[in-house]
């Protein structure tokens, strides 16, 4: 099991595959976890990507059933997700991923990004897609498609 922890927050996380990084970010709302990847989601990204990507998925902090903990700052709740997930990334040595983000998955990632938070946030992802429900596997095969080798 491993963690990566940036003071008082301790967040679980999980590789699998190897090839060019993909953050996976499950659904499930404010309880997104790594296990609502293969349970929660239309279809299982971790079976569907590894032999191509390597994949790293990780608890939200303070998810009920997931193992990552710490305070959420109150004057940006939203925006301390994002800090994990790029802190995470910190941790593994990685500057440039994609992101597949399942319903919560997307805005958590996308939104700051969008809103300008900063070009630090932007000249790191290379892709970003959002499931919102359904099956996309088409669709996110085309998308990716040699996106890896091209941003690296």
């Amino acid at each position: 099991m491993s963690f990566y922890e940036n003071g008082p927050v301790r967040i679980h996380y999980e590789e699998h595959g190897s090839g060019f990084p993909l953050l996976l970010i499950a659904g499930g709302g404010l309880n997104s976890t790594i296990s609502g990847l293969t349970t929660g989601s239309p279809f299982n990204p971790i079976e569907e990507f590894k032999a191509e990507y390597r994949l790293i998925a990780a608890d939200l902090r303070n998810a009920v059933e997931g193992q990552s903990t710490g305070p959420l700052e109150v004057d940006r709740p939203w925006d301390s997700f994002t800090d994990d997930q790029f802190g995470l990334m910190d941790h593994l040595g990685i500057q440039k991923f994609m992101v597949l983000g399942f319903c919560i998955g997307g805005p958590l990632y996308l939104e700051p990004v969008a809103a300008g938070a900063g070009s630090y946030y932007r000249s790191r992802a290379g892709a970003a897609q959002r499931v919102a429900s359904g099956d996309a596997r088409p669709f996110l095969r085309k998308q990716y498609d040699g996106l890896g080798s091209g941003i690296r």
